[in-house]
Order: structure tokens, then sequence, then C-alpha cells
């Protein structure tokens, strides 16, 4: 089915600073996986092979804090300064999500003012836990205050479990782990009020935000335990406030199910390039794609929205690049 220009809110590049920083904390992949083959020429020969006009990246997991504040604060620094340069290079292609060094809380709001008002960066990548904590303790306040301020847009990603004392499995991570650690730093930050607290943070989750449409009936127990933490005292309401991304989740079932939890205007494209891996990753964007063009369960309108429409909301400046993607 034709699509029109897509805006990829969901990307992940993999520079060689970041490779390098990796390696010197004894990390050589994502994961189980090593990582996977990235350039900028690749890059941008897989957009203008499947109609990608923008993309907004993030370097995320497996993050940059590993026990040493000032290692972590070096390592976002450079990735951060990394990623306005390739801003800088060709601004109608690329934006970026500053990564930041949680949970040094200090260095994290220090970082995100940097990385916002300096770098002008896009938005903020938080991931899902840092250390032994998940995201929405009180503690963290601070950095949701700078960005709550700013009006920003923060994408959640999903961390794969690094703590020692956690029960080994034996598949890979990324078919269920990740998503069920979205599911949890989403849980608490419900529970804690960090939404209703921060109500000008636009936020982006990611895979559809993992198995929160599924739980959905569950979470609502909070309606009548902690209604004073959400948005307009429900679960359903502070869910509706989210924007959420597709990728790997182009199904009719995972897509049906968040339907019934998110506000149609809300939903953005997103591919995971380069860290689908089913196939292999150009195949599996072109997958994610043809999953959210044929799903039955919304119109022409909609589809639109979803490829460009809906991001530009939050990315007006990508406009230039939509408008020439469409001749």
């Amino acid at each position: 089915m034709p699509h029109g220009p897509l805006i990829d809110t969901h990307q992940h590049p993999v520079p060689d600073y970041y490779v390098r920083a990796m390696a010197a904390v004894g990390i050589a992949g994502s994961g189980e996986n090593a990582w996977p083959e990235w350039s900028v020429a690749r890059q941008l020969e897989l957009m203008d092979e499947v109609g990608i006009a923008a993309t907004v990246q993030s370097i995320a997991s497996p993050g940059c804090w590993f026990g040493d504040n000032e290692q972590a604060r070096r390592i976002a620094r450079e990735c951060n300064e990394g990623m306005a340069k390739l801003i800088a290079d060709r601004p109608h292609r690329f934006g970026a999500f500053a990564l930041l060094p949680l949970p040094d809380v200090e260095g994290a709001a220090r970082e995100a003012q940097y990385a916002l008002d300096t770098l002008k960066l896009d938005g903020i990548c938080l991931l899902t836990h840092a250390g032994p904590h998940h995201l929405g303790r009180p503690e963290e306040d601070e950095l949701y205050i700078e960005l709550d301020r700013r009006n920003a847009v923060v994408f959640l990603h999903p961390l794969r479990n690094q703590a020692q004392n956690v029960p080994a499995y034996s598949y890979p991570a990324g078919m269920t782990e990740l998503v069920l650690d979205t599911t949890r730093a989403v849980h608490n930050m419900l529970w804690n009020g960090t939404f209703a607290k921060f109500r000008n943070i636009r936020w982006i989750m990611p895979h559809g935000a993992g198995t929160v449409p599924f739980l959905a009936y569950r979470l609502r127990q909070m309606d009548h335990k902690r209604a004073d933490k959400l948005i307009g005292g429900t679960v359903a309401a502070t869910l509706r406030t989210f924007y959420y991304d597709v990728a790997e989740i182009c199904a009719p079932a995972p897509l049906r199910a968040l339907m019934e939890v998110a506000d149609p205007a809300r939903i953005v494209f997103g591919s995971d390039f380069p860290f689908s891996r089913h196939l292999n990753p150009a195949q599996d964007v072109r997958n994610t794609i043809a999953g959210f063009e044929t799903f039955q369960g919304w119109d022409s309108a909609a589809r639109r929205g979803i490829e460009s429409g809906k991001a530009l909301t939050l990315f007006p400046r990508f406009a230039t690049a939509v408008g020439s993607a469409q001749g």
C-alpha cells in the first residue's frame, strides 16, 4: 500500500564514539547482540528507500551510567554533542533526544538544560530504570521540574535489567523483558503521580507502551487507591495524554489493544531501526510500515496522521522535510 512521507520518532544511531565509550566499560553490544552496522550514509539510504522524510535519533540502551557519575556525565555530554552535530549537518532529516546520566539527578538536570537550551536538541530520552530504580521516584523531581518548565518532549525507552540478583532466563531480553520494563516504569510513575504532577511534559511511549494496554484493566485499580496521583483521577484519562509509537507492534492484536487506551490523535510512527532484528533491520522497517498501513482499525486520515501529521505537532521543524518528500 502506498504511504506518505514518514517521520520516524524511534531510531537509534550507533556512532563510533558511543561504541568506544561502551568498550571502555566492557560492553560490546546491546544485550545479547553485537552492535549493528550503522553509518549516516546507510541511515540516509534506508530513509530514502522506504520513504522516511525525517527521524528523531536516540542513543538509548544500555545508556551511560554504570556506577560512576562523572563517567556517565562525560559519556552523555559526548553523545549529546555528537547528536547536535548530526542535526547541524542535516537539520531537515535528523532530530535527536538527549541522553541523561540518571540516576545522578543533579547531573541529569544539568545535562537536560544544556541539551535543550544550548544544543537545541528535540527532546530527552529517559531510560526506564537506572541502577536499582525505575523512573518515578520523588528524588527525580529536580529533573522533571526542568523538563516540565520547557514543555519538553520525553521519549521513554526500556533498558534490560543489569542487576546481579534478578532471575535468569534463556531467551533474548528484547522479546519480552524490554516491554515489561516499560510497563514497570509507567506503573511506577502512575503510582507516584509523576504524570499528574508534571503535565507539561509530552511523553512518547515506545512499542505501544509495552504491555500497558493489555494490563490497563488491572492498572485501573489505582482509580480507587491513588486517584489523587492521576490526571483526571483515572488511569484511563492519564494514558490518553501520552503519545505512543508503533515500533514492533504492527500486527492487528497489539494495535487493537493500543486503540483501547490511546488517543488516536497521539499515535506516531516508529521503527526501532537498527535494533529490530526479526529478519533484518531494513526488512523490519518495511514490515512495520506495511503492518500499520494495512491495519483495519483506522481510516486513511488516521493513517496519514500516524505517518507524519501527529509527529509534526511535536517536531514542527520537520515540516520542510515532509513537504519536500511530498513533492
